[in-house]
């Protein structure tokens, strides 16, 4: 295999991880840049005792082989590491984590399988696709048949790193290399340079259940035929067939439903027996809602509240208070007025007259005169008020001033 390798430091470089129950580092990838000194290292190699610790030679070959310090050249670089796993056994170790591993680092993994290799562990090594990079051979002098797919797949010169006239990216081929422009740009028809895409929303990602229309800066949704688009803008139903659009005899309203429709009558008339016309309906202005608290009494286009028994109405015209009962329109034996109290009542004079002692009868107040004597002892009013009591006096005695019923 290495004599139909172009071995150099700017070429192919070469590092053997010899492994069976231990793992060994013959030569890193910076010890040989001729290929006689190569073969001649190679050469030199023993055997080590029986085992196959795999996945400890894969982790060995990752963490110490495959660095810049041991002759890895930098990602930046873009030159593949490989790795070409040679096994005869079945692993004593677990392979598929570190293989994982080493490939999400950037190796590429091919796993050549010899004898009694076991099939599952070899693809559980390998980089995909596995038709690629899985191998079988029944001895190891077979195994120089691979050696031009080898060749052919990790030697291939890589003609971007020889130069290009590419405006964003080179792409390498076997033998040549194509130009692939960024994400939003496309390619120009000369092959070389990229425009800015036009771009399209739909195209960038959707959720519309049936088709997705691009606009110039956003994008919506549209039903296919016999569909409606929902509420939620995004998914549809399929479409209802209105069937009172089809043709119907409801006098007043037609309702379709998913097979077929009903008839429905204005606010005021209601549905005749043969579910088809209407009549107006006798309106009850109760049944219709009210805010009566004892009874709503309907009239001919409106109602009133009415309380029952022992109960009046407030001043709302709406609720109700307990009704007090008058003593006194239950019948009293009052001479003049009779006042009812919370349980009973008390009689009561009118003016000018006083309440006899049976509560109840009345009599004529009787004039008070008294006489006040003036401090300022005047003669005159002296005369005057002596000349007015015996006119009292008087009178009463001809019974002028009497108790008058």
């Amino acid at each position: 295999m290495v004599d139909t390798l172009d071995v150099g430091p700017d070429a192919t470089r070469v590092a053997i991880v010899n492994y069976a129950s231990t793992v060994k580092i013959e030569f890193f990838l910076k010890n040989y840049f001729n290929k006689l000194e190569l073969k001649k290292a190679i050469a030199r190699i023993q055997p080590l005792a029986t085992g196959t610790m795999t996945g400890l030679a894969i982790k060995t070959a990752m963490n110490e082989a495959f660095t810049e310090q041991s002759g890895a050249r930098p990602r930046s670089r873009n030159i593949s590491k490989v790795a070409i796993i040679v096994t005869d056994g079945r692993p004593q170790d677990q392979v598929e984590e570190v293989s994982a591993e080493a490939r999400a680092s950037g190796v590429e993994i091919y796993a050549v399988g010899v004898d009694r290799a076991d099939m599952r562990s070899l693809q559980l090594m390998a980089s995909i696709p596995l038709e690629d990079h899985v191998f079988y051979v029944e001895t190891y002098g077979v195994i120089e048949k691979l050696t031009s797919k080898f060749r052919e797949t990790l030697c291939g010169v890589d003609s971007c790193a020889m130069g290009h006239d590419c405006q964003h990216t080179c792409v390498s081929t076997n033998t040549s290399y194509h130009c692939k422009c960024w994400n939003g740009y496309v390619l120009n028809p000369d092959k070389k340079t990229c425009s800015l895409q036009s771009v399209d929303p739909c195209a960038m990602g959707h959720d519309c259940q049936h088709t997705c229309v691009s606009t110039n800066t956003s994008y919506h949704c549209k039903c296919w035929n016999g569909y409606v688009l929902n509420p939620d803008k995004k998914t549809c139903s399929l479409q209802s067939v209105d069937l009172c659009a089809m043709g119907h005899d409801c006098q007043h309203t037609c309702v379709s439903t998913n097979t077929s429709y009903y008839c429905k009558c204005w606010n005021g008339y209601v549905l005749n027996p043969d579910k088809k016309t209407c009549s107006l309906q006798n309106v009850d202005p109760c049944a219709m809602g009210h805010d009566c608290q004892h009874t709503c009494v309907n009239t001919n286009a409106s109602y009133h509240c009415k309380c029952w028994n022992g109960y009046i109405l407030n001043p709302d015209k709406k609720t109700c208070s307990l009704k007090r009962v008058d003593p006194c329109a239950m019948g009293h034996d009052c001479q003049h007025t009779c006042v009812s109290t919370n349980a009973s009542y008390y009689c009561k004079c009118w003016n000018g007259y006083v309440l006899n002692s049976d509560k109840k009868t009345c009599s004529l107040k009787q004039a008070k005169m008294e006489l006040v004597e003036d401090p300022c002892k005047c003669e005159a009013r002296v005369a005057f008020q002596k000349q007015t009591q015996a006119a009292i006096q008087q009178l009463t005695a001809k019974n002028i001033l009497s108790d008058v019923r």
